[in-house]
């Protein structure tokens, strides 16, 4: 499907910075993706902003998604498999420059061979019809390593994926035009809403594409939507940012070297647009009646707030009395943890 353009704003008409804007509603995929998730688990992360502590696995996709972001830097002919690996370490060591915790996160991490990622197990699950056992890996435990090993499995571990890159794209024939970008927009001069994209790239005859690189493995088509969903949410922004819809919207899936491509078009953004205006406000409603309900899923046994919901027993705290306008327009939020 081919994606049609649309003609930008006249020239000299008024655009609202999403930076200007008073304080109001705003929407990232991933909170988005909460709220549809489970109700409570928003609560959780965005209201009463209870702490978690990301996973290994989260943590290696961060490192790998800086390794791509630094390979193109390098001349175009020195992309190459051998430079991509020589990144790792560097780029661990900016990691733990601006983030010293993640040290913490690895010593704390379960030695285990296999899937653990969640996401990842339960596509596992759903292709071959076995259950979903939380907190199990896919293969045995090993023996506890010590702190150096256990460190130079994990930084062999991000570059066994990077492999996976190179089979499915030449960075040496590509030079995006934006990496790690922070996007947004208004909607109806009112919902702010942005995220993170990995990569943007512009063709010379101004066609957009969209590129997501995921850690994990490719999921089946009912695990596709939840990545699509994403990435038709960075569509949604830049055809209202740059008057064009995204020719091409591709997940990268480094783990199994498999490329998704899907092409939108102006229709499915609108309607889109219509279901992010309806689930802020489905959001603003509940937060007017403080009523966000568990919605229980084979997720929960991933969930890091077992203790506080209702459906394993728990009591949520007792509800902010005030909240922080500005929180939910923050311009930094998880989207960017693989």
């Amino acid at each position: 499907m081919t994606a049609p353009t649309v003609s930008p704003p006249p020239p000299g008409s008024p655009r609202r910075d999403p930076a200007d804007r008073p304080a109001g509603p705003s929407l990232s995929p991933s909170r988005a993706a909460d709220f549809k998730t489970c109700p409570l688990l928003f609560r959780f992360r965005t209201i009463d902003k209870l702490p978690e502590q990301p996973s290994a696995d989260q943590v290696r996709g961060t490192l790998v998604h800086a390794v791509l972001e630094t390979l193109f830097d390098l001349p175009a002919a020195e992309r190459t498999p051998e430079a991509a690996a020589a990144l790792v370490e560097p780029a661990w060591q900016r990691i733990l420059t601006e983030e010293p915790g993640v040290a913490e996160i690895l010593a704390a991490a379960p030695a285990r061979r296999g899937v653990t990622d969640p996401a990842a197990v339960a596509a596992e699950a759903d292709a071959s019809g076995l259950p979903v056992i939380p907190g199990q890996a896919a293969l045995a435990d090993v023996p506890e390593p010590d702190e150096a090993t256990r460190l130079s499995a994990f930084l062999d571990s991000a570059r066994a994926l990077l492999p996976g890159y190179f089979a499915v794209e030449d960075p040496r024939r590509l030079e995006p035009a934006e990496r790690e970008s922070l996007v947004s927009t208004l909607i109806d001069d009112e919902l702010l809403i942005r995220g993170y994209i990995d990569r943007l790239d512009i063709s010379p005859a101004g066609d957009l594409r969209v590129v997501d690189y995921k850690t994990g493995g490719a999921p089946r088509e009912a695990f596709e939507g939840r990545a699509l969903f994403q990435l038709k949410f960075y569509a949604l922004v830049l055809w209202r940012t740059h008057g064009v819809v995204p020719r091409v919207l591709r997940l990268l899936y480094l783990k199994d070297a498999e490329a998704l491509d899907y092409s939108p078009d102006a229709e499915e953004l609108e309607r889109f647009e219509r279901t992010l205006v309806a689930l802020s406000a489905a959001i603003e409603r509940a937060k007017r009646d403080q009523d966000f309900r568990p919605k229980p899923s084979r997720l929960c046994g991933w969930c890091s707030h077992q203790a506080l919901c209702p459906e394993f027993g728990g009591t949520p705290p007792p509800y902010p009395t005030t909240t922080d306008p500005a929180a939910d327009s923050a311009p930094a939020d998880d989207d960017r943890l693989a």
